[in-house]
Protein backbone atom coordinates (compact mmCIF):
# COMPACT_ATOMS: atom_id res chain seq x y z
CA UNK A 1 0.00 0.00 0.00
CA UNK A 2 1.18 3.33 -1.32
CA UNK A 3 1.69 5.90 1.74
CA UNK A 4 -0.17 9.01 1.69
CA UNK A 5 2.44 11.81 1.12
CA UNK A 6 3.59 9.12 -1.98
CA UNK A 7 0.45 9.38 -3.81
CA UNK A 8 0.04 10.75 -7.22
CA UNK A 9 -3.00 11.45 -9.29
CA UNK A 10 -3.05 8.36 -11.62
CA UNK A 11 -2.27 5.99 -8.19
CA UNK A 12 -6.09 6.43 -8.27
CA UNK A 13 -7.13 5.26 -11.83
CA UNK A 14 -8.26 1.59 -12.01
CA UNK A 15 -9.11 1.17 -8.13
CA UNK A 16 -12.60 -0.13 -7.20
CA UNK A 17 -15.19 2.35 -5.85
CA UNK A 18 -14.45 0.56 -2.02
CA UNK A 19 -10.41 0.92 -2.48
CA UNK A 20 -10.83 4.35 -3.88
CA UNK A 21 -13.30 5.42 -0.47
CA UNK A 22 -10.88 4.04 1.69
CA UNK A 23 -7.94 5.77 0.10
CA UNK A 24 -9.79 9.04 -0.36
CA UNK A 25 -10.81 8.18 3.84
CA UNK A 26 -7.13 8.20 4.70
CA UNK A 27 -6.21 11.10 2.59
CA UNK A 28 -8.85 13.30 4.27
CA UNK A 29 -7.76 12.04 7.59
CA UNK A 30 -3.59 12.73 6.69
CA UNK A 31 -5.18 16.59 5.54
CA UNK A 32 -6.77 16.31 9.20
CA UNK A 33 -3.43 15.54 10.77
CA UNK A 34 -1.47 18.03 8.91
CA UNK A 35 -3.48 21.16 9.64
CA UNK A 36 -3.72 20.11 13.46
CA UNK A 37 0.23 20.68 13.21
CA UNK A 38 0.01 23.84 11.39
CA UNK A 39 -2.38 25.13 13.72
CA UNK A 40 -0.25 23.79 16.55
CA UNK A 41 2.91 25.16 15.18
CA UNK A 42 1.21 28.89 13.88
CA UNK A 43 0.48 28.71 18.38
CA UNK A 44 4.18 28.24 18.86
CA UNK A 45 5.53 31.06 16.52
CA UNK A 46 2.26 33.41 18.42
CA UNK A 47 4.52 32.43 21.91
CA UNK A 48 7.31 32.82 20.37
CA UNK A 49 6.96 36.24 18.81
CA UNK A 50 5.25 37.31 22.44
CA UNK A 51 8.43 35.52 24.08
CA UNK A 52 10.57 37.89 22.33
CA UNK A 53 8.62 40.82 22.00
CA UNK A 54 8.47 40.68 25.93
CA UNK A 55 12.21 39.90 26.14
CA UNK A 56 13.34 42.96 23.53
CA UNK A 57 10.78 45.83 26.00
CA UNK A 58 12.21 44.40 28.78
CA UNK A 59 15.69 44.72 27.46
CA UNK A 60 14.86 47.80 26.19
CA UNK A 61 13.60 48.94 29.78
CA UNK A 62 16.37 47.74 31.78
CA UNK A 63 18.58 49.60 28.98
CA UNK A 64 16.54 52.98 29.57
CA UNK A 65 16.83 52.79 33.19
CA UNK A 66 20.76 52.55 33.16
CA UNK A 67 21.01 55.53 31.05
CA UNK A 68 18.57 57.67 32.81
CA UNK A 69 21.07 56.54 35.82
CA UNK A 70 23.74 57.83 34.52
CA UNK A 71 22.47 60.87 33.01
CA UNK A 72 21.12 61.39 36.32
CA UNK A 73 24.52 61.01 37.77
CA UNK A 74 26.40 63.50 35.26
CA UNK A 75 23.35 66.19 35.62
CA UNK A 76 23.27 66.23 39.24
CA UNK A 77 24.52 69.33 40.52
CA UNK A 78 25.65 70.44 43.76
CA UNK A 79 23.59 73.47 44.62
CA UNK A 80 20.53 71.14 43.43
CA UNK A 81 21.17 69.23 46.97
CA UNK A 82 23.20 68.99 50.08
CA UNK A 83 26.27 66.82 50.69
CA UNK A 84 24.35 64.00 52.57
CA UNK A 85 21.65 63.96 49.37
CA UNK A 86 23.85 63.45 47.25
CA UNK A 87 26.35 60.90 48.80
CA UNK A 88 22.76 58.74 49.27
CA UNK A 89 21.83 59.61 46.54
CA UNK A 90 25.08 58.42 44.49
CA UNK A 91 24.99 55.15 47.20
CA UNK A 92 21.56 54.02 45.67
CA UNK A 93 22.41 54.95 41.90
CA UNK A 94 25.38 52.19 42.09
CA UNK A 95 23.21 50.47 43.94
CA UNK A 96 20.69 50.82 41.48
CA UNK A 97 22.44 50.56 38.79
CA UNK A 98 24.40 47.53 39.72
CA UNK A 99 21.00 45.71 39.77
CA UNK A 100 19.69 46.71 36.37
CA UNK A 101 23.04 45.29 34.78
CA UNK A 102 22.61 42.51 36.61
CA UNK A 103 19.36 41.79 35.30
CA UNK A 104 20.20 42.75 32.11
CA UNK A 105 23.00 40.48 31.95
CA UNK A 106 20.65 37.21 33.24
CA UNK A 107 18.15 38.25 31.10
CA UNK A 108 20.29 38.34 28.06
CA UNK A 109 21.66 35.36 28.64
CA UNK A 110 18.20 33.40 29.60
CA UNK A 111 16.56 34.05 25.95
CA UNK A 112 20.60 33.79 24.50
CA UNK A 113 20.56 36.81 23.06
CA UNK A 114 24.01 37.38 21.14
CA UNK A 115 26.30 40.44 21.67
CA UNK A 116 25.15 43.41 19.46
CA UNK A 117 28.00 46.29 18.35
CA UNK A 118 26.43 48.47 20.67
CA UNK A 119 27.50 45.60 23.77
CA UNK A 120 30.71 46.07 21.69
CA UNK A 121 30.88 49.77 21.56
CA UNK A 122 30.31 49.69 25.33
CA UNK A 123 32.85 52.08 27.27
CA UNK A 124 35.22 49.64 29.43
CA UNK A 125 35.22 49.85 32.98
CA UNK A 126 37.98 51.43 34.80
CA UNK A 127 40.83 49.49 35.95
CA UNK A 128 39.96 47.80 39.49
CA UNK A 129 42.43 49.73 41.71
CA UNK A 130 45.14 46.88 43.28
CA UNK A 131 44.39 45.72 47.11
CA UNK A 132 46.40 47.17 49.76
CA UNK A 133 49.84 45.56 49.95
CA UNK A 134 49.41 45.82 54.12
CA UNK A 135 46.52 43.01 54.21
CA UNK A 136 47.30 39.23 55.07
CA UNK A 137 47.26 37.69 52.48
CA UNK A 138 46.22 33.61 52.32
CA UNK A 139 47.26 31.99 49.66
CA UNK A 140 45.73 29.48 47.73
CA UNK A 141 47.17 26.51 44.91
CA UNK A 142 45.99 25.00 42.37
CA UNK A 143 47.69 22.73 40.37
CA UNK A 144 46.60 20.53 38.19
CA UNK A 145 45.89 16.63 39.19
CA UNK A 146 47.65 15.24 36.32
CA UNK A 147 50.54 17.04 35.12
CA UNK A 148 51.78 14.03 32.31
CA UNK A 149 51.23 14.68 28.46
CA UNK A 150 48.33 12.31 26.77
CA UNK A 151 51.26 11.81 24.45
CA UNK A 152 53.03 10.67 27.46
CA UNK A 153 56.30 12.75 28.36
CA UNK A 154 55.77 15.04 31.59
CA UNK A 155 54.96 18.79 32.34
CA UNK A 156 56.64 21.75 32.98
CA UNK A 157 55.68 24.71 35.18
CA UNK A 158 56.04 27.65 33.03
CA UNK A 159 54.48 30.01 35.23
CA UNK A 160 51.36 31.30 37.22
CA UNK A 161 48.31 33.21 37.06
CA UNK A 162 47.28 35.73 40.66
CA UNK A 163 44.30 36.58 41.03
CA UNK A 164 43.05 38.43 44.17
CA UNK A 165 39.64 38.63 46.06
CA UNK A 166 38.72 40.47 49.09
CA UNK A 167 37.63 39.17 52.21
CA UNK A 168 36.47 39.70 55.73
CA UNK A 169 36.57 38.22 59.36
CA UNK A 170 34.28 40.19 61.93
CA UNK A 171 35.78 41.89 64.87
CA UNK A 172 37.05 38.88 66.59
CA UNK A 173 37.42 39.77 70.46
CA UNK A 174 39.92 37.92 72.26
CA UNK A 175 41.99 37.94 75.71
CA UNK A 176 45.34 39.30 77.12
CA UNK A 177 46.45 37.02 79.49
CA UNK A 178 49.10 38.88 82.05
CA UNK A 179 50.81 36.22 84.02
CA UNK A 180 52.76 37.67 86.80
CA UNK A 181 55.22 35.71 88.61
CA UNK A 182 55.41 35.64 92.54
CA UNK A 183 59.13 35.32 93.48
CA UNK A 184 59.84 35.01 97.19
CA UNK A 185 62.97 34.26 99.81
CA UNK A 186 62.48 31.83 102.08
CA UNK A 187 65.49 33.43 104.05
CA UNK A 188 64.20 37.09 104.55
CA UNK A 189 60.40 36.10 103.83
CA UNK A 190 60.66 38.59 101.05
CA UNK A 191 57.99 38.74 97.84
CA UNK A 192 58.85 39.99 94.48
CA UNK A 193 56.26 40.79 91.74
CA UNK A 194 55.99 42.81 88.76
CA UNK A 195 53.36 45.90 89.32
CA UNK A 196 50.49 45.92 86.87
CA UNK A 197 50.45 48.68 83.94
CA UNK A 198 48.91 51.71 84.85
CA UNK A 199 45.54 51.49 82.41
CA UNK A 200 42.75 53.88 80.90
CA UNK A 201 40.40 51.99 83.11
CA UNK A 202 41.79 50.30 86.32
CA UNK A 203 40.96 47.27 87.05
CA UNK A 204 38.24 46.81 84.42
CA UNK A 205 37.94 44.17 81.47
CA UNK A 206 38.62 45.85 78.72
CA UNK A 207 42.03 46.84 77.02
CA UNK A 208 42.26 50.73 75.56
CA UNK A 209 41.96 48.97 72.19
CA UNK A 210 38.57 47.82 73.33
CA UNK A 211 37.49 51.30 74.66
CA UNK A 212 39.50 53.00 72.02
CA UNK A 213 37.07 50.65 69.20
CA UNK A 214 33.86 51.39 71.08
CA UNK A 215 34.40 55.06 71.09
CA UNK A 216 35.54 55.48 67.63
CA UNK A 217 32.35 53.37 66.95
CA UNK A 218 30.23 55.56 69.17
CA UNK A 219 31.62 58.95 67.47
CA UNK A 220 32.75 58.05 64.08
CA UNK A 221 30.92 55.30 62.81
CA UNK A 222 28.15 56.56 64.50
CA UNK A 223 26.88 53.37 65.81
CA UNK A 224 24.90 53.53 68.94
CA UNK A 225 25.35 51.65 72.09
CA UNK A 226 22.20 49.59 72.00
CA UNK A 227 23.94 48.33 68.40
CA UNK A 228 27.18 47.81 69.67
CA UNK A 229 26.01 45.65 72.37
CA UNK A 230 23.91 43.37 69.37
CA UNK A 231 27.24 43.40 67.24
CA UNK A 232 29.30 42.22 69.97
CA UNK A 233 26.84 39.51 70.81
CA UNK A 234 27.33 37.67 67.78
CA UNK A 235 30.59 36.61 68.86
CA UNK A 236 29.33 35.83 71.82
CA UNK A 237 30.64 38.68 74.19
CA UNK A 238 28.23 40.27 76.40
CA UNK A 239 28.66 43.82 76.77
CA UNK A 240 25.64 45.56 78.18
CA UNK A 241 25.07 49.32 76.44
CA UNK A 242 25.62 50.51 80.00
CA UNK A 243 28.60 48.82 80.40
CA UNK A 244 29.94 50.33 76.38
CA UNK A 245 29.00 53.92 77.92
CA UNK A 246 31.01 54.16 80.81
CA UNK A 247 33.79 52.90 79.06
CA UNK A 248 33.50 55.69 76.71
CA UNK A 249 32.66 58.56 79.81
CA UNK A 250 36.26 57.10 81.53
CA UNK A 251 37.83 58.00 78.38
CA UNK A 252 36.04 61.16 77.50
CA UNK A 253 37.59 61.73 81.36
CA UNK A 254 41.03 60.97 80.51
CA UNK A 255 41.08 62.98 77.57
CA UNK A 256 40.44 66.07 78.83
CA UNK A 257 43.97 67.27 79.44
CA UNK A 258 44.84 66.52 75.86
CA UNK A 259 41.69 68.68 74.84
CA UNK A 260 42.24 71.97 76.56
CA UNK A 261 45.76 71.16 74.93
CA UNK A 262 44.35 71.03 71.60
CA UNK A 263 42.05 73.81 72.38
CA UNK A 264 44.82 75.94 72.77
CA UNK A 265 47.06 74.79 69.73
CA UNK A 266 43.81 75.64 67.85
CA UNK A 267 43.72 79.46 69.04
CA UNK A 268 47.44 79.55 67.97
CA UNK A 269 46.09 79.90 64.77
CA UNK A 270 45.55 83.95 63.59
CA UNK A 271 43.15 82.68 61.38
CA UNK A 272 40.32 80.75 63.26
CA UNK A 273 36.71 79.66 61.31
CA UNK A 274 33.64 80.04 63.38
CA UNK A 275 30.41 77.91 62.78
CA UNK A 276 27.15 76.28 65.33
CA UNK A 277 25.11 73.60 64.65
CA UNK A 278 21.96 72.37 66.53
CA UNK A 279 21.71 69.42 68.78
CA UNK A 280 19.03 67.61 70.46
CA UNK A 281 19.88 67.44 74.17
CA UNK A 282 17.26 65.03 76.13
CA UNK A 283 15.61 66.92 78.69
CA UNK A 284 14.06 64.22 81.90
CA UNK A 285 11.99 66.47 83.64
CA UNK A 286 10.30 67.85 80.65
CA UNK A 287 9.92 64.06 79.03
CA UNK A 288 11.14 65.72 75.46
CA UNK A 289 14.04 67.11 73.88
CA UNK A 290 15.84 70.64 74.25
CA UNK A 291 18.28 72.59 71.38
CA UNK A 292 22.05 72.46 72.37
CA UNK A 293 24.52 74.04 70.32
CA UNK A 294 27.91 72.83 69.29
CA UNK A 295 30.05 75.46 68.33
CA UNK A 296 33.63 74.48 66.12
CA UNK A 297 36.46 76.56 65.44
CA UNK A 298 39.10 75.45 62.96
CA UNK A 299 42.56 76.80 62.21
CA UNK A 300 42.55 78.29 59.00
CA UNK A 301 41.97 76.07 55.36
CA UNK A 302 45.69 77.34 54.25
CA UNK A 303 47.71 76.91 57.77
CA UNK A 304 49.78 73.13 57.16
CA UNK A 305 48.76 71.81 60.53
CA UNK A 306 44.91 71.96 60.53
CA UNK A 307 42.83 71.75 63.56
CA UNK A 308 39.39 71.55 64.56
CA UNK A 309 37.89 71.86 68.56
CA UNK A 310 34.63 71.24 69.09
CA UNK A 311 32.15 72.70 72.20
CA UNK A 312 28.94 71.60 73.30
CA UNK A 313 26.63 74.64 75.02
CA UNK A 314 23.21 74.76 75.77
CA UNK A 315 22.55 78.00 73.73
CA UNK A 316 23.57 80.33 70.51
CA UNK A 317 23.79 83.59 72.71
CA UNK A 318 27.20 85.66 72.18
CA UNK A 319 28.64 84.62 75.40
CA UNK A 320 29.33 81.20 74.22
CA UNK A 321 32.00 82.40 71.46
CA UNK A 322 33.50 85.56 73.83
CA UNK A 323 34.33 83.34 76.45
CA UNK A 324 35.66 80.64 74.36
CA UNK A 325 38.12 83.20 72.07
CA UNK A 326 39.01 85.00 74.81
CA UNK A 327 42.27 86.44 74.48
CA UNK A 328 42.49 85.00 71.06
CA UNK A 329 43.21 87.63 68.36
CA UNK A 330 43.26 86.91 64.58
CA UNK A 331 40.85 87.12 61.66
CA UNK A 332 37.88 85.07 62.59
CA UNK A 333 35.85 83.41 59.36
CA UNK A 334 31.63 83.11 60.00
CA UNK A 335 28.77 83.54 58.09
CA UNK A 336 26.13 86.17 58.93
CA UNK A 337 25.03 85.06 62.28
CA UNK A 338 24.98 88.57 64.60
CA UNK A 339 26.82 87.27 67.61
CA UNK A 340 30.02 87.27 65.75
CA UNK A 341 29.99 91.24 65.59
CA UNK A 342 29.67 91.39 69.24
CA UNK A 343 33.17 89.08 68.84
CA UNK A 344 34.60 91.43 66.59
CA UNK A 345 34.35 94.47 68.60
CA UNK A 346 37.84 94.10 70.20
CA UNK A 347 40.68 95.79 67.89
CA UNK A 348 42.48 93.22 67.95
CA UNK A 349 40.02 90.94 65.32
CA UNK A 350 38.91 91.13 62.17
CA UNK A 351 35.81 89.74 60.60
CA UNK A 352 35.96 87.89 57.45
CA UNK A 353 32.55 86.62 55.93
CA UNK A 354 31.71 83.70 53.70
CA UNK A 355 31.52 84.13 50.10
CA UNK A 356 29.78 80.77 49.77
CA UNK A 357 26.63 81.96 52.03
CA UNK A 358 26.35 85.36 49.52
CA UNK A 359 26.07 83.16 47.04
CA UNK A 360 23.69 81.09 48.21
CA UNK A 361 21.20 83.75 48.44
CA UNK A 362 21.47 84.67 44.84
CA UNK A 363 21.36 80.53 43.93
CA UNK A 364 18.00 80.93 45.85
CA UNK A 365 16.90 83.65 43.36
CA UNK A 366 17.66 81.47 40.33
CA UNK A 367 15.92 78.11 41.72
CA UNK A 368 12.60 80.06 42.02
CA UNK A 369 12.98 81.77 39.08
CA UNK A 370 12.53 84.86 41.04
CA UNK A 371 15.26 87.59 39.20
CA UNK A 372 18.01 87.50 36.15
CA UNK A 373 20.07 89.53 38.93
CA UNK A 374 20.64 86.15 40.39
CA UNK A 375 22.36 84.53 37.40
CA UNK A 376 24.61 87.20 36.38
CA UNK A 377 25.70 87.21 40.32
CA UNK A 378 26.86 83.57 40.60
CA UNK A 379 28.77 84.06 37.17
CA UNK A 380 30.29 87.12 38.54
CA UNK A 381 31.34 85.39 42.03
CA UNK A 382 31.91 82.31 39.93
CA UNK A 383 34.56 83.84 38.35
CA UNK A 384 36.46 84.83 41.78
CA UNK A 385 36.18 81.03 42.71
CA UNK A 386 37.94 80.37 39.53
CA UNK A 387 41.10 82.20 40.30
CA UNK A 388 40.86 80.42 44.06
CA UNK A 389 40.95 77.47 42.50
CA UNK A 390 44.34 78.58 40.32
CA UNK A 391 45.99 79.70 43.90
CA UNK A 392 45.23 77.01 46.01
CA UNK A 393 48.57 75.50 46.72
CA UNK A 394 50.57 78.62 46.22
CA UNK A 395 52.42 80.31 49.59
CA UNK A 396 50.35 82.93 51.24
CA UNK A 397 52.62 85.68 49.48
CA UNK A 398 51.94 84.43 45.89
CA UNK A 399 48.16 84.03 46.87
CA UNK A 400 47.70 87.57 47.96
CA UNK A 401 49.52 88.79 45.07
CA UNK A 402 47.15 87.21 42.37
CA UNK A 403 44.49 88.56 44.48
CA UNK A 404 45.17 91.87 44.13
CA UNK A 405 45.73 91.37 40.71
CA UNK A 406 43.12 89.50 39.51
CA UNK A 407 40.39 88.86 42.41
CA UNK A 408 40.22 92.98 43.48
CA UNK A 409 39.50 93.92 40.55
CA UNK A 410 36.01 91.88 39.89
CA UNK A 411 35.30 92.35 43.70
CA UNK A 412 35.37 96.16 42.94
CA UNK A 413 32.81 95.68 39.65
CA UNK A 414 30.50 93.22 41.51
CA UNK A 415 30.58 95.94 44.34
CA UNK A 416 29.32 98.69 41.55
CA UNK A 417 26.81 96.57 39.18
CA UNK A 418 25.38 94.94 43.28
CA UNK A 419 24.50 98.71 44.24
CA UNK A 420 23.13 99.83 40.67
CA UNK A 421 20.88 96.72 40.54
CA UNK A 422 20.10 97.53 44.13
CA UNK A 423 18.64 100.39 43.27
CA UNK A 424 16.45 99.46 40.30
CA UNK A 425 14.53 96.79 42.88
CA UNK A 426 11.37 97.04 44.89
CA UNK A 427 12.34 97.32 48.59
CA UNK A 428 11.92 94.34 50.43
CA UNK A 429 11.69 92.17 47.62
CA UNK A 430 13.79 88.62 47.45
CA UNK A 431 16.54 90.25 45.43
CA UNK A 432 16.68 93.61 47.13
CA UNK A 433 17.59 91.04 50.42
CA UNK A 434 19.82 89.03 48.25
CA UNK A 435 21.45 91.87 47.43
CA UNK A 436 21.73 93.81 50.60
CA UNK A 437 22.99 90.54 52.76
CA UNK A 438 25.78 90.61 50.21
CA UNK A 439 25.93 94.85 50.41
CA UNK A 440 26.08 94.87 54.48
CA UNK A 441 28.73 92.35 54.80
CA UNK A 442 31.15 93.58 51.58
CA UNK A 443 33.78 94.52 53.68
CA UNK A 444 34.06 91.51 55.74
CA UNK A 445 33.68 89.36 52.40
CA UNK A 446 36.54 90.98 50.73
CA UNK A 447 38.71 90.62 54.01
CA UNK A 448 40.59 87.70 51.97
CA UNK A 449 41.48 90.17 49.21
CA UNK A 450 44.06 91.53 52.05
CA UNK A 451 45.28 88.36 53.90
CA UNK A 452 46.38 85.30 51.45
CA UNK A 453 45.87 83.08 54.88
CA UNK A 454 42.22 84.13 55.05
CA UNK A 455 39.90 81.71 52.87
CA UNK A 456 36.84 83.37 50.43
CA UNK A 457 34.38 80.95 52.20
CA UNK A 458 34.04 78.82 55.65
CA UNK A 459 33.41 75.78 53.84
CA UNK A 460 36.52 74.23 55.16
CA UNK A 461 34.75 74.20 59.03
CA UNK A 462 31.45 73.34 57.36
CA UNK A 463 33.05 70.05 56.39
CA UNK A 464 34.77 69.43 59.70
CA UNK A 465 30.83 70.43 61.39
CA UNK A 466 29.21 67.58 59.24
CA UNK A 467 30.21 65.00 61.19
CA UNK A 468 27.40 66.01 63.64
CA UNK A 469 24.64 66.39 61.43
CA UNK A 470 25.46 62.76 60.35
CA UNK A 471 26.15 61.75 64.18
CA UNK A 472 22.33 63.50 65.35
CA UNK A 473 20.36 61.41 62.77
CA UNK A 474 22.08 57.90 64.92
CA UNK A 475 21.81 58.97 67.66
CA UNK A 476 19.20 61.30 67.86
CA UNK A 477 20.05 63.39 70.81
CA UNK A 478 23.08 63.75 73.68
CA UNK A 479 21.26 61.99 76.54
CA UNK A 480 23.23 65.31 79.11
CA UNK A 481 25.09 68.42 79.04
CA UNK A 482 27.80 66.32 80.39
CA UNK A 483 27.64 63.80 76.83
CA UNK A 484 27.26 66.45 75.07
CA UNK A 485 30.65 67.78 76.53
CA UNK A 486 32.34 64.93 76.34
CA UNK A 487 31.27 64.25 72.71
CA UNK A 488 32.79 67.23 71.70
CA UNK A 489 36.09 66.41 73.18
CA UNK A 490 36.52 62.59 71.52
CA UNK A 491 35.45 63.95 67.91
CA UNK A 492 37.64 66.80 68.42
CA UNK A 493 40.96 64.90 68.73
CA UNK A 494 39.49 62.21 66.30
CA UNK A 495 38.44 64.53 63.57
CA UNK A 496 42.09 66.53 64.32
CA UNK A 497 43.43 63.46 63.84
CA UNK A 498 42.10 62.32 60.90
CA UNK A 499 42.84 65.86 58.85
CA UNK A 500 46.77 65.02 59.47
CA UNK A 501 46.20 61.37 57.75
CA UNK A 502 45.72 59.32 60.88
CA UNK A 503 43.64 56.18 61.59
CA UNK A 504 41.31 57.13 64.17
CA UNK A 505 41.13 53.78 66.23
CA UNK A 506 45.25 53.72 66.36
CA UNK A 507 45.47 56.81 67.21
CA UNK A 508 43.04 56.64 70.20
CA UNK A 509 44.07 53.24 71.66
CA UNK A 510 47.87 54.61 71.55
CA UNK A 511 46.76 57.62 73.07
CA UNK A 512 44.44 55.99 75.86
CA UNK A 513 47.23 53.60 76.57
CA UNK A 514 49.89 55.88 76.90
CA UNK A 515 47.99 58.50 79.02
CA UNK A 516 47.85 56.80 82.19
CA UNK A 517 51.86 57.05 82.55
CA UNK A 518 52.50 60.03 80.29
CA UNK A 519 53.68 63.27 82.26
CA UNK A 520 51.28 66.42 82.08
CA UNK A 521 54.37 68.59 80.85
CA UNK A 522 54.50 66.52 77.90
CA UNK A 523 51.03 66.09 76.78
CA UNK A 524 51.58 68.28 73.58
CA UNK A 525 53.35 64.85 72.31
CA UNK A 526 49.67 63.15 71.95
CA UNK A 527 48.12 65.99 70.07
CA UNK A 528 47.03 64.89 66.65
CA UNK A 529 49.55 67.15 64.61
CA UNK A 530 52.27 65.54 66.70
CA UNK A 531 51.58 62.04 67.60
CA UNK A 532 53.70 59.34 66.54
CA UNK A 533 52.88 56.25 66.48
CA UNK A 534 54.79 53.89 68.90
CA UNK A 535 57.54 51.44 66.89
Amino acid sequence: MLSVDQLKPQDFVGLSSAAAAELAAKVLQHIGQQSQQITQQGQQIELQAQAIEFRDAKIASITFELRRLKARQFAAKTERMNAEQRQLFEETMAADQADLQAQLEALKAAFKVPHTTADADTPRKPKRQALPEHLKRVDHHHEPQNTTCDCGEVMVRIGEDVSERLDIIPAEFFVHRHIRGKWACKCCQTLVQEPVDPQIIDKGMPTAGLVAHTTVSRFVDHIPYYRQEQINARSGVHTPRSTLASWSGQAGAALLPLYAAHREFVLGCAVVHADETPVAMLDPGAGKTKRAYVWAYARGGFDVSPGVVYEFCLGRGAKYPLEFLKGWSGTLLSDGYGVYEQVLRQETRVGAACFAHARRKFDELVKDNLSPVGTQAIQRIAALYQIERQVKGLTAEDRLAIRQSSSKPLCEDLHVWLRLERQRVPEGSATAKAIDYSLNRWEALTTYLADGNVQIDNNHLENLIRPWAMGRRAWLFAGSELAGQRAAIVMSLLQSAKLHGHDSWAYLRDVLTRLPSHLNSRIEELLPHRWQPQP
